[in-house]
């Protein structure tokens, strides 16, 4: 079909000056048309795909990716159950907690907050949260039962400096009456910031002195971490079916899932809206090629007359118009790939430049715009362009090879 005179035919239609200036004005539009189109979607599911990477690299290493807890009492056999879920395949690591929703005081301030007593020997087998501890990291809960960690808002809020003492607050165990509640006191060993909604709503303390306030002897919760972190409602019902024990099972899809579904669901509207504008670009390409027809009407009555068929009359300005959405579609690709590379430090400036910070660190658990290009979506975004462009020349393309040369040409019969 692309024989080498359709070719060049149709590269020097695609380069040569017009003579109705519309058509080049045209022509140009469409161009950057699609390139615009490709470089905002491009650009786009890389701030998405970044949303999921800051996701699964930050959120879940803080927040376990499972956990188990029993309906009554605890884990007698926690040794056995926690080497056993350590076992199953898939099991990155585990560790034992127990979760206290306690109420902080200190003097005049207070806070509810759900305390989190951990094992600081397993517990860096789940979560990644010590690295996000401001001063020291675990080992300041195995120094002392008494140390407690909490968010870096908390502290501030209850005017709490590190090495100070806090009182926490339990309601009385096993009556109804309303008495004093329990007090312990706690000293302040460290403090952490994340970012979201964690720093403010959870604290940390030694799961032997939980143990000793509940009067247990074994852990309530074993939290897992798993090796495919969207496969983990899954993982988290294979393994606790496979415990001997009455459990609620829960995973992080059922406390933060609706983040990620957020992010799936606005990428593919904006990859179907995008997509949109694009073909809209690239559909400029039949007015260019329409005209451009109109305006070669004596030309292609010549190529007919010296013997060109039908397809070599088509494949001229199925080219002309490939060119134009190649053309576009690479350049677009190209500034997208850029501007996902350079977009945090672009988004930084502009908040600099209107002096507020548009996405805020103590709503979301990040306080930038992140990027990540997957270079294979680039491609796939690239291609589909490129075929919508060539699919617009296809109507123009007809169009020119039914042009009659006796009627062009003004002979008569």
């Amino acid at each position: 079909m692309f024989r080498p005179l359709s070719l060049f035919v149709g590269l020097r239609y695609s380069q040569a000056k017009h003579k109705n200036k519309f058509v080049s004005f045209i022509s140009m539009a469409s161009i950057f048309g699609i390139i615009l189109g490709v470089a905002v979607l491009v650009v786009g599911l890389s701030t998405m795909n970044g949303f999921e990477k800051a996701l699964r690299d930050q959120l879940l290493s803080v927040i376990p990716h499972a956990e188990l807890e029993v309906v009554t009492g605890d884990f007698e056999n926690e040794s056995q159950i926690l080497s056993q879920i350590r076992a199953h395949p898939g099991v990155a690591g585990a560790s034992p907690y127990i979760v206290l929703n306690a109420l902080l005081q200190n003097n005049m301030y207070m806070k509810a907050l759900q305390m989190r007593a951990i094992s600081p020997e397993t517990e860096t087998q789940v979560t990644s949260i010590e690295q996000y501890i401001q001063q020291g990291g675990w080992e300041l809960l195995s120094a002392s039962e008494n140390s407690i960690i909490l968010g870096e808002p908390v502290a501030k809020l209850l005017n709490l400096n590190v090495g100070e003492t806090v009182s926490l607050l339990l309601p009385q165990i096993g009556t109804t009456k309303l008495k004093a509640p329990r007090k312990f006191s706690f000293e302040l060993t460290g403090t952490f910031k994340m970012g979201g909604q964690v720093d403010t709503t959870l604290g940390f303390i030694h799961i032997n002195k939980a143990k000793e306030i509940l009067d247990l002897e074994h852990a309530t919760g074993i939290a897992f971490k798993v090796d495919d972190v969207l496969n983990a409602q899954v993982m988290s019902r294979e393994v606790g079916y496979s415990l001997p024990v009455y459990i609620y099972i829960k995973s992080w899809i059922t406390s933060q899932g609706y983040l990620y579904q957020d992010i799936q669901m606005v990428k593919s509207l904006m990859y179907v809206i995008l997509l949109l504008v694009v073909a809209v670009a690239c559909f400029n390409i039949v007015s260019t090629l329409v005209m451009a027809v109109n305006e070669k009407r004596g030309d292609i009555a010549i190529l007919k007359t010296m013997g060109a068929n039908k397809w070599s009359l088509r494949a001229i300005f199925i080219v002309q118009g490939a060119f134009n959405g190649l053309v576009g579609s690479v350049l677009g690709g190209a500034l997208g790939i850029y501007l996902s590379l350079n977009l945090s430090r672009f988004f930084s400036a502009f908040e600099h430049f209107i002096g507020r910070k548009l996405i805020s660190g103590d709503i979301y658990f990040i306080d930038y715009l992140p990027s990540q290009i997957n270079y294979q979506q680039v491609f796939i975004i690239t291609m589909i362009a490129f075929a919508m462009s060539i699919i617009a020349t296809i109507y123009p393309a007809w169009t020119a090879s039914n042009i009659d040369p006796a009627k062009e040409l003004g002979y008569s019969h």
